[in-house]
């Protein structure tokens, strides 16, 4: 197979901002130095929810590099949550599935990795959903942390915007201080108006 592609989520479960997902593609390498990076480069890397935010900063400078090497490539699709709102998260996930793997320019033949119960285009053949694949397949590990990242990112940026709601601090997460903050000042443009009945329900989803 030409390319092997690891693909997972961040942010499917906040009161705020986008959901991104991040794919991470390793071409079939031709040289046996490649073929070493690449080995090299995915043996301690772990899921980015066992990660400080300073490592997984780490992590993804180290993967810059490695795509300017050659060694693999990435690409994180932010969907918004207009889009959440409108089709609901699954349907918006499978959409950041797509743009991502459109992005990397992915053949069809290529082994796909995808964490969880998240699933590829039909087309993609070669595709395997792996519970809890985070944790035991690194090149989802990665994209775990690609997309973690550039959504935090964003949250941060949002933040200056909203400054009341702090969003650099719990990236819109159904925070106690973030539902204070929507008790008090109403929602924002960015909070997702479908997830915001939890409100009333008592039910969020908690940043760990």
């Amino acid at each position: 197979m030409s390319y092997v592609v690891g693909i997972d989520e961040a942010g499917r479960g906040p009161l705020a901002g986008p959901v991104a997902v991040g794919a991470v593609a390793i071409p079939n390498p031709t040289s046996l130095k490649l073929r070493r990076a690449s080995k090299n480069f995915f043996k301690s890397i772990k899921d980015s929810k066992k990660l400080s935010a300073g490592d997984r900063e780490l992590w993804f400078a180290l993967a810059l590099e490695a795509r300017k090497k050659g060694v693999l490539d990435f690409a994180v699709s932010l969907v918004s949550e207009k889009i959440i709102d409108r089709k609901g998260i699954t349907y918006a996930i499978r959409l950041g599935i797509k743009r991502s793997l459109a992005s990397l320019s992915v053949p069809e033949d290529a082994q796909v990795f995808l964490d969880g119960g998240i699933k590829a285009p039909d087309r993609f053949r070669h595709q395997l959903t792996v519970i809890k694949g985070d944790e035991k397949i690194p090149i989802i590990s990665l994209a775990s942390i690609m997309a973690k990242v550039i959504r935090d990112k964003r949250m941060v940026r949002l933040s200056k915007k909203f400054p009341e709601f702090n969003f650099h601090i719990h990236k819109g997460y159904g925070t106690s201080q973030h539902r204070k903050a929507i008790r008090k000042f109403g929602p924002t443009v960015i909070h997702r108006r479908s997830f915001l009945t939890r409100l009333t329900k008592g039910k969020y989803m908690y940043y760990n």
